[in-house]
């Protein structure tokens, strides 16, 4: 891609084009040198926006209706005259690097919303990735004017404490009726949350979503303590749309509660952490392409899986041959 098409790129997101911002996030997300080269130059020239957008990381157990519950939201935001971004990450194949990347038919109507930008984002299998294209998809979303941007995880392990890392707020769905609600969340996931929603408290199901949130609620007080914050848990449906806009005012509060100190701060560590994330992702880049590595990886790799050389020893001949390209 030429610079020129860069500077198009450039104006384009600044407008506020789709096109454009769907081209400049698949330039973001590319593992090629020459398009990360580009994508370097393009996030380095991308307005700040005056006021940085709301990002909301969203994440919960499998069924919790996450796909319903960010549609529901994000047309009551746009309605409001808000420019919603959602970025879903997707579980992607570590064979095949392919995913799901169904979220825009989960979300149809948001999806048609001219103030609505719905990109699935897959992960390639890595945690690095997702960290990368996201945080790099986000401030394209930013320079693009859109104020909240809504990051939806695909709820299964590690990939939420990354999302966690990188949003203002940590948002987790989850369900009554479950049997074992409060076993089947991880207490790291009770300790990252700075709001917790019972989704789907409508018709019989009410009464138990509010109860279920009387026992989260406890079970935060015995991980939390006394934190400086202390996370709610309420109840919504996001199907009847019942609960959405105090789920949100809750959002809003946290944002308040960090302030404006506080979220500069904030987010100055998470550049810091991610600037880290982007060290080993290049380090991981260089070394799947060092001609030392390649020039011995079936070799190691072979004798591995014949059992005749220990992983420790294999690793450091992989890295001592990288050494080498110097």
């Amino acid at each position: 891609m030429p610079a020129a098409t860069v500077t198009e790129l450039l104006d384009g997101v600044a407008e506020g084009r789709r096109a454009a911002v769907s081209r400049a996030i698949t330039l973001v997300e590319s593992t090629t040198s020459r398009h990360r080269e580009q994508a370097r130059e393009l996030l380095s020239a991308l307005a700040q926006p005056a006021r940085p957008a709301v990002r909301v990381g969203i994440s919960g157990v499998p069924g919790v209706g996450k796909s319903t519950f960010i549609e529901a939201l994000g047309t009551r935001l746009t309605a409001a005259g808000h420019r919603v971004g959602v970025l879903a990450v997707d579980p992607s194949s570590v064979r095949t690097g392919g995913s799901v990347l169904g979220d825009k038919t989960r979300m149809a109507r948001l999806s048609a919303d001219p103030a609505a930008f719905i990109r699935p984002s897959p992960s390639a299998g890595t945690l690095g990735g997702v960290a990368r294209a996201t945080v790099q998809a986000m401030a394209v979303l930013e320079a693009a004017a859109y104020d909240v941007v809504l990051v939806e995880t695909v709820g299964v392990g590690q990939s939420e404490v990354t999302v966690a890392g990188m949003v203002d707020t940590f948002l987790f769905l989850t369900l009554a009726r479950t049997g074992d609600q409060l076993q089947g969340i991880k207490k790291g996931i009770l300790e990252i949350a700075d709001v917790i929603a019972v989704n789907k408290a409508d018709g019989d199901r009410e009464q138990e979503a509010r109860a279920a949130a009387r026992e989260l609620a406890g079970a935060l007080r015995l991980v939390r303590g006394k934190d400086e914050w202390a996370p709610p848990v309420v109840t919504v449906s996001a199907l009847t749309d019942v609960g959405v806009d105090d789920l949100w005012e809750r959002v809003l509060a946290h944002r308040e509660h960090l302030g404006d100190d506080g979220l500069t701060a904030k987010r100055a560590r998470q550049q810091l952490d991610f600037t880290w994330a982007l060290v080993r992702d290049e380090l991981d880049q260089r070394l799947r392409h060092s001609p030392g590595v390649r020039a011995i990886r079936e070799e190691v790799s072979a004798t591995v899986l014949a059992g005749d050389l220990p992983a420790t020893v294999a690793a450091d001949r992989l890295l001592a041959a990288y050494d080498g390209d110097a």
